[in-house]
């Protein structure tokens, strides 16, 4: 997930990032050195980044060799693009209540920059694309707020969640949502997720249109934005983009994966009991899926990540995962890469 960098050579040590981030437990000093702390408490404000005298630190998702460019937004989540914000995986938050919380603060902003502006006469004051935590959460303040709103989906609501495996075990914590007040989740399953997310859709009344892909969003001379999808358009005068990563997964790109042998989703395991499955990958979900089919019976299960250790997944993962290996029904290959 999403993390600050601190780039040791150049750090003059001022503690400004730790002061300056607004979660006060990612960053800390120790021996007189800002450290990373509690990286996973990250949700992307950016603002140790900006508060650095030395240009010492980067916002980073992915492992140093194997990074992902992130847009840089302010600490409201606002995009170089006035009016357009950003909230969720699309910025770095993989994690389920720091996206809902980055989808609210957005919203919050965004609300505070319409204040004294009435309704859009041929539109909407915001428009949420992506239904999934981020955009679900930011959405039912909208709702709550008295904002004309739209949310959009290209899928179903949840979003990327639905591409998770049959009993996926989530992690996430408590968190609170407009309308429906504490979910006091910690850990529980993908079904179980997705029908809290719809209970509360139903018992607010949130208005979701599913099915709709975005691929153009303009802005216009007088500020407002232009969303155009296959099959209609839509005003507003901010949009909110939590669209996640999901949808264009990292492919391979070697001789072979074409074949209908080779999937980047893992939907049902039960599909590959007793067979030979390779999976390549060195992050939670890549572990958590091998460490699906690895309890299957009769089936032969190799995990090939470039890196040389595990290094990014969570505790829990990174114990099973070694339990795995010991009992001998799971297979490590690290360094190394796919080939054909």
């Amino acid at each position: 997930t999403l993390h600050p960098v601190i780039h040791r050579e150049a750090c003059i040590c001022t503690g400004a990032c730790v002061t300056a981030c607004p979660e006060k437990n990612v960053l800390g000093m120790i021996d007189g050195r800002p450290e990373l702390l509690r990286p996973s408490a990250c949700i992307g404000h950016g603002a140790c980044l900006r508060a650095c005298p030395a240009d010492a630190i980067s916002l980073v998702i992915g492992s140093k060799e194997r990074g992902v460019d992130l847009p840089i937004v302010t600490p409201d989540f606002q995009t170089a693009v006035l009016g357009l914000y950003l909230a969720g995986e699309l910025g770095g938050m993989g994690l389920i209540h720091n996206a809902v919380e980055q989808g609210l603060q957005a919203m919050r902003a965004m609300a505070a920059s319409l204040a004294g502006q009435g309704p859009h006469d041929e539109g909407y004051q915001v428009a949420v694309v992506g239904a999934g935590p981020a955009g679900l959460a930011a959405a039912l303040l909208a709702q709550e707020l008295g904002l004309s709103y739209v949310l959009l989906e290209q899928g179903q609501l949840g979003g990327a969640l639905r591409s998770f495996p049959r009993q996926k075990v989530v992690m996430t914590a408590p968190m609170n949502l407009p309308g429906h007040g504490k979910v006091r989740l910690r850990r529980t399953t993908k079904e179980a997720l997705l029908e809290l997310w719809e209970e509360i859709a139903r018992k607010t009344h949130l208005r979701i249109e599913t099915g709709v892909r975005i691929t153009h969003v303009d802005r216009e001379a007088n500020g407002d934005f232009l969303l155009k999808s296959e099959r209609a358009s839509y005003r507003a005068r901010r949009v909110l983009l939590a669209i996640g990563r999901r949808g264009s997964p990292r492919k391979l790109e070697v001789p072979g994966e074409e074949r209908d042998t080779v999937t980047y989703e893992l939907l049902e395991p039960e599909q590959y009991r007793g067979k030979r499955c390779v999976v390549f990958g060195g992050g939670d979900s890549a572990v958590e899926s091998a460490l699906m089919l690895s309890r299957l019976p009769d089936t032969d299960v190799h995990l090939v990540h470039r890196g040389a250790r595990f290094d990014r997944v969570k505790p829990d993962n990174h114990e099973a995962l070694q339990q795995a290996a010991n009992q001998g029904s799971l297979h490590l290959h690290t360094s190394c890469r796919p080939t054909e």
